[in-house]
Formats: C-alpha cells, structure tokens, sequence
C-alpha cells in the first residue's frame, strides 16, 4: 500500500450507523479514537498498536476487544508467527456516525467529542498552530438541516484524504441549538 492511499490495506465499509449506546461510549475514549484513527491507514496487530500509542500491550489489548465486542473494529487478517496466530485488526467502516436518536436510543452522558478535541487540540493552541472559530445563526430547522448536510460533504472529504505528510490534523465540527442566546426584539419600522 502507498502512504498516499485514501484508503487502508483492507475492505471496509464506507460508512456504519452506531444504534447502540455501547457503540457510541465505545468510540468515546480517547485512546480507542487513536487506534481508530491509526488503523485508517492499515491494519495492525495490537503490539503494533501498543508501540505507537506508547502504552501497554495488555491496555491496548482490552481497547481493541471493547471496540470488537461494539462491532467497530474487527479481524482483517492473520499470520502465524511462530506457534501463534498473530490477528491484523481493521476499522469496521471508514466513518461512523451516530444514528440513536432515529432509534428512540440515548447519548450516554459521557460522550462528548469537543472533550476529546479540546485534549487533543490543547498544545497546537498552546503553540499558535490551531484554526477554530465560533458563529452564530439565528435560521429555522430546515436550514440548519440542510446546512449540515453540506458539512457531512466536507467530513466525508477530509475522512478520505490521503494519509501522507508528517503531522496528523484533528477536524472537530458540531451544530447545536443554543435554548437562551438572547434576540432582538423587532425593529420599530417592522411593528407598524
């Protein structure tokens, strides 16, 4: 495989919908998003992941079976090393989405990925190196959908990229209503 591949060295699905509260805690953990991202350029054994993630083979080995178990990651491949089978793990999909609220399903209420890009984001901050902004719309719902539709375009652009180039970018985006921003009251031409 080329480090220039958008895609990993293994057949994945484009997109999987979460409908479970395990599948969403289980890609709500920092350190499996890492491995997430990680096997979005190939798929790796677990000391393989262990050794990039600088942590202990036993602690990834219980990440990696908890993003299993969710059906978020699975075995790609094989190989016997010695007398051992040595498992090559891969993404289940290239992107995941939520979809729990069409199934009457709950977020847990630890789920929060702007905690995880405020961790991540923290030392580019730090540095001067980070790219964010704030806006505010007062628009209907219909507009709002329709709007993150046109995101949705976007992530699924960046998820596709090639992985090349030395630095690993986070894309954070979120579109929430905001129940107390304060409004002006109409203008007094408009109350004639």
């Amino acid at each position: 495989m080329s480090i220039n591949s958008p895609v990993p060295d293994y057949e994945l699905a484009d997109t999987i919908e979460l409908t479970t509260a395990e599948q969403v805690r289980a890609i709500s953990d920092p350190l499996r998003t890492t491995i997430l991202g990680l096997l979005h350029e190939r798929a790796a054994t677990v000391t393989e992941l262990a050794t990039a993630v600088k942590r202990p083979k036993s602690t990834v080995a219980h990440h990696v079976k908890v993003l299993t178990d969710a059906g978020i990651l699975r075995v790609v491949r094989t190989r016997r090393v010695r007398a051992i089978e040595e498992r090559f793990y891969g993404r289940a999909a290239r992107m995941f989405y939520i979809g729990l609220g069409r199934q009457g399903g709950e977020l847990p209420h630890d789920f929060n990925d702007f905690e995880v890009a405020a961790e991540e984001s923290k030392r580019a901050y730090d540095a001067g190196q980070m790219y964010s902004f704030i806006r505010h719309a007062r628009i209907p719902a219909e507009r709002a959908a329709e709007f993150w539709r046109e995101v949705d375009r976007l992530i699924h652009h960046f998820d596709k990229l090639p992985r090349s180039g030395d630095t690993t970018y986070g894309f954070t985006v979120g579109l929430y209503p905001i129940l107390d921003y304060p409004t002006l009251p109409p203008a007094a031409d408009e109350e004639r």
